[in-house]
């Protein structure tokens, strides 16, 4: 009794997102509810939901609960609802006036509490959608999907992998009206898209460009997709061309932004660096079996997908599209590594990994869109090894004395840092330890101190010429 009790508080959490709507849909206080879900958490070992601006987040595993959980909860709403039906009566006790009046009364007018004027009950409003088959046309099913998501508490749901996957083929597909976009993308932003979700995203992009999963052409994918609004020099670039020099192959791929004057600052910065820039997958591949590092602009993989990204000068906020990007790994390297600032982004990443098999992963917590380590900060690194979370936190170092300014751009500083012409213990301590992070994610040592040794001595060791 006590764990169908459980079940049904699972419940009313799935479908409210909130303790406090959630205890008052059962008709309990909030401690009450919150009790519960702690019981929850220790029968499932866990967490079940995440706290985030947008109330609660559920976890995949949560997730995969949610069609179970609803149906037991139905079907235990429907036999207390029979429970008061009469008995049938008993032959033995028939008095001989037994029939059906002349006249019958109609039922008692009501208008059930919980509806407005011609507003469908949530089972009529889930049979309408279900009417829309997977066979419907392209905007029909991307309507279905903004229904799902966006008709508000009590009736909508996060979309299952195979649904989201759908709208986002759809999308990039050319087939989508502007409008449902925009009404997809801000529904799932103002709510908080779930680690299901954002991996059936990830799984329509790497069909929609071609990917390759576990081609092992390369060993660490390096998503950078930079904010237009960063304007600090690209040192983990010159850490890329040292994981590559220890004989690792490094795919970036990536782009600056949409807007500002420096759009092609990766791009330049790959070309002075002797990076390959790629226009398709097979150039990358190739590129990664002649020199062993290789760069991939967003353009070049999918200009419908840089596109997208571009709304966010139409609605000044990012979309969900933005956190898919980072995971799209698109020649199917054995490990990732990423930069994400938010410590629930962090965590949803982590859990979208898993759900695409991805068993390998570093995620460096204090800078956002790529990974460039700040080694005068602290600095927490959630990893996946072999599928299970390690986490470690590598403490600040202290701050040196600022370089003084030189008349040198910021371009031709950062060459002349690789170069030795400009000597800088910041820079070449940020260069240093983010090639540390990367050799730690490839497995070269299990020791962040030792991996920063490594690193050292490719920095020592390097070629200086820059191309």
């Amino acid at each position: 009794m006590s764990k169908l009790r459980l079940l049904l508080a699972l419940d009313a959490l799935l479908r409210e997102n909130s303790v406090s709507r959630a205890a008052a849909s059962v008709g309990l206080q909030p401690s009450a509810m919150s009790r519960l879900l702690s019981q929850l958490r220790e029968e499932y070992d866990d967490p079940l939901f995440l706290r985030t601006g947008h109330g609660l987040r559920p976890t995949p595993l949560a997730e995969t609960l949610r069609l179970r959980v609803r149906a037991l909860a139905a079907e235990t709403e429907a036999l207390f609802e029979r429970a008061g039906a009469a008995a049938a009566a008993d032959p033995q006790e028939q008095s001989g006036w037994e029939g059906a009046g002349l006249i019958a009364a109609p039922p008692l007018s009501v208008r059930p509490s919980l509806m407005l004027d011609g507003e469908p009950t949530p089972q009529a409003f889930a049979a309408k959608l279900a009417r829309i088959g997977d066979d419907a046309a392209p905007q029909r099913r991307l309507a279905r999907s903004i229904a799902t998501i966006g008709t508000g508490a009590g009736r909508s749901r996060p979309l299952s992998e195979a649904e989201a996957e759908d709208a986002l083929t759809i999308i990039l597909a050319g087939e989508a009206d502007p409008v449902q976009i925009g009404a997809l993308m801000v529904a799932l932003q103002y709510r908080g898209a779930t680690a299901v979700e954002i991996a059936g995203f990830v799984k329509a992009i790497r069909r929609h460009v071609g990917a390759v999963a576990g081609s092992g052409a390369a060993d660490l994918d390096w998503p950078c997709y930079l904010s237009p609004k960063l304007k600090t020099a690209p040192w983990f670039l010159h850490s890329a061309r040292l994981v590559a020099s220890a004989g690792y192959r490094v795919m970036l791929h990536g782009h600056y932004g949409q807007d500002g004057t420096e759009r092609g600052k990766l791009e330049i910065a790959a070309a002075r660096s002797g990076i390959a820039i790629c226009a398709s997958l097979e150039e990358a591949d190739s590129a990664l079996t002649g020199t062993g590092i290789a760069y991939l602009p967003l353009p070049a993989l999918s200009p419908q997908v840089y596109r997208l990204l571009g709304l966010y000068g139409l609605m000044e906020m990012r979309i969900p599209l933005g956190a898919a990007v980072h995971l799209i790994n698109p020649l199917g390297a054995r490990t990732s590594l990423l930069g994400v600032a938010n410590s629930a982004a962090r965590t949803l990443s982590r859990d979208i990994a898993l759900l695409l098999g991805l068993k390998d992963l570093t995620i460096l917590g204090n800078t956002r869109d790529h990974a460039e380590f700040t080694p005068y900060r602290q600095t927490p690194v959630y990893r996946l090894i072999g599928g299970e979370p390690a986490d470690l936190v590598v403490p600040a170092l202290p701050t040196p004395p600022a370089e003084a300014r030189t008349g040198l751009s910021t371009r031709e500083y950062w060459e002349a840092v690789w170069t030795g012409a400009a000597r800088d213990e910041r820079a070449e301590t940020t260069i240093v330890t983010t090639t540390a992070a990367a050799l730690l994610s490839l497995g070269n040592t299990s020791d962040f101190e030792t991996a920063c040794e490594t690193a050292r001595a490719l920095w020592t060791g390097r070629s200086r010429q820059m191309a």
